[in-house]
């Protein structure tokens, strides 16, 4: 690529000429980002929980409460740590039978409300078997909250800041995880031991307009897009919008000739499952959501503490609070940077560099404990390791985290977001309770330092999966999406220019603006849908 091509071609250059060639209204629509900031709140009650569960062990009046005799061994803290995860995963599979039924917005104020009632369990539980429940009741509301976030955003999104707008629901979960964390911090550094230390710690909404289509709501769905892009109705790009909605909820409804049944469970597992580019969807999403879990990312930032006292830099209670309490404000900044460029660098360069970032430190770690357990190890070494477990965050933030959380949201056609967002939260959280619940034994295990080789390995098969298997997707609308499912899945490496035939053989025509006509009435048509 010449530098020409750099300045005209590139994903960041075809991104730029995307945002601004956008109307204004659709891009600074003040309805439309503040929906999008309220739905990614959903994002707040998972690392509230997983920041504050890591490190209220430590809390005297904690350890005292429930007769836990100390926060930094891993297998005495497994139960409380991991069982939230069992109630996020039948929570999340529970939730397709709500989301569509009620809409997006009574779905996340009753999915907040189970959350919210989980806490109040958690803070006057009597005993450890109490709080074990509040855990698994917080998972009731936080694994539907993780199916909604992403999806809801997707949604009302439009396509040229689906990634950024989507990415806000991981800036979320790092920021409350960076609150929660410090607020425990604050607490032990602040409070006298008791009950109360971890006592402490514990409607302007748009609807989502794809799901009043889905439910044949149709005057409110135009009604709703108006309000998110700021435009009327007969605006070209709106409408554009609308008629891209409105055929392909009809072309899904009509693979199976029966609209009657369009919600009805038979017909989604049946779509779901017998389609070829559902299945691969199906495919790409578990297996996303299963890599992420296997890099060891959150497994780290559940067990911090106790790695860190492993590692020998972990030190007294108030230091090891303090660094996971800057891991945690890190991790949020590495997030918060990484959402302004998903979509200028696209998805595939994101992965490949947080994947590789997050395996070399995953590596330097394992050789580090492992000499650090045969011996002192210099005061340089232990300096890089702390650094080591910062690069780490910052590879997981741009890398896999983007992976399942953008993708899950964005991958599924109309009919199926709500099931397959199910669907994939529900593995993902019964796969994340395996991995923290396993996690005291991989370290015992393995000595250790062979469980950073071992989530090392497999940040290398990711890498290859990323590379074979995960189309680039940014810039392309919802609508589009299904033709790059429909081809074959070693194209995905392929750049879009060169898939461009590959997915033309694929593609289902797209409705046309009956007004437009003349020579350059497709082109104006595709330029448009580039941009909503």
């Amino acid at each position: 690529m010449g530098v020409k091509e750099i300045f005209t071609e590139s994903t960041l250059a075809r991104y730029a000429a995307a945002m601004w060639a956008a109307p204004r209204e659709i891009v600074l629509n003040r309805r439309m980002l503040l929906s999008a900031a309220l739905y990614a709140m959903a994002g707040i009650p998972i690392t509230w929980d997983q920041g504050s569960s890591s490190v209220m062990t430590n809390l005297p009046g904690f350890q005292e409460h429930f007769d836990i005799s100390s926060g930094k061994d891993a297998s005495l803290i497994r139960n409380f740590v991991s069982l939230v995860y069992v109630g996020c995963g039948v929570g999340a599979g529970l939730s397709f039978f709500v989301n569509d039924r009620i809409g997006r917005l009574w779905a996340f104020r009753l999915y907040m409300l189970i959350w919210v009632v989980g806490q109040l369990i958690a803070t006057f539980a009597p005993d450890i078997n109490a709080l074990y429940a509040a855990r698994i009741v917080c998972g009731l509301g936080i694994g539907p909250l993780t199916v909604l976030g992403t999806m809801a955003i997707v949604e009302i999104a439009p396509t040229a800041m689906r990634g950024l707008l989507a990415s806000w629901f991981s800036v979320v979960m790092l920021l409350s995880l960076f609150l929660s964390t410090f607020t425990v911090y604050g607490v032990y550094e602040h409070m006298e031991p008791s009950r109360l230390q971890y006592q402490v710690v514990c409607f302007f909404l748009c609807e989502s307009p794809r799901w009043l289509f889905l439910v044949g709501r149709d005057d409110e769905g135009v009604r709703t897009i108006e309000q998110l892009r700021g435009l009327p109705a007969d605006h070209p790009v709106v409408h554009a919008e609308i008629a891209e909605i409105k055929a392909s909820i009809a072309q899904e409804k009509s693979h199976f000739h029966d609209a009657s049944r369009g919600t009805a469970i038979v017909s989604i597992l049946r779509e779901a499952f017998t389609v070829p580019a559902n299945l691969r969807r199906i495919q790409q999403s578990l297996v996303s959501y299963a890599l992420a879990q296997l890099s060891g990312a959150n497994s780290v930032t559940s067990y911090l503490v106790p790695i860190l006292s492993l590692m020998g830099i972990g030190g007294d209670t108030s230091r090891s609070l303090f660094l996971s309490g800057m891991y945690s404000m890190a991790k949020f900044f590495f997030c918060l940077i990484a959402s302004f460029f998903i979509d200028a660098l696209g998805r595939r360069k994101s992965l490949f560099v947080g994947i590789t970032t997050q395996m070399l430190s995953d590596i330097y770690l394992g050789v580090y404990i492992k000499y650090k357990q045969q011996g002192d190890v210099s005061d340089g070494a232990s300096q890089a390791a702390i650094a080591a477990i910062f690069i780490h965050g910052f590879g997981y933030a741009v890398g896999l985290l983007i992976l399942p959380y953008v993708f899950g949201g964005e991958l599924w056609p109309n009919r199926l977001r709500s099931f397959g967002s199910a669907l994939s939260q529900t593995f993902h959280w019964l796969f994340y309770y395996g991995m923290n619940a396993a996690m005291p034994n991989i370290l015992s295990q393995m000595d250790n330092w062979g469980a950073f080789i071992f989530f090392a390995g497999w940040c290398f098969v990711a890498l290859l999966y990323v590379f074979f298997m995960v189309p680039e997707i940014a810039g392309l609308s919802m609508e589009e999406m299904d033709a790059i499912f429909k081809g074959p899945w070693f194209n995905a490496w392929r750049s879009p220019a060169k898939r461009d035939t590959i997915v033309g053989q694929h593609a289902d025509p797209c409705p046309r603006d009956s007004s437009s006509s003349g020579p350059n009435k497709d082109r104006a048509v595709s330029d448009e849908r580039a941009v909503v």
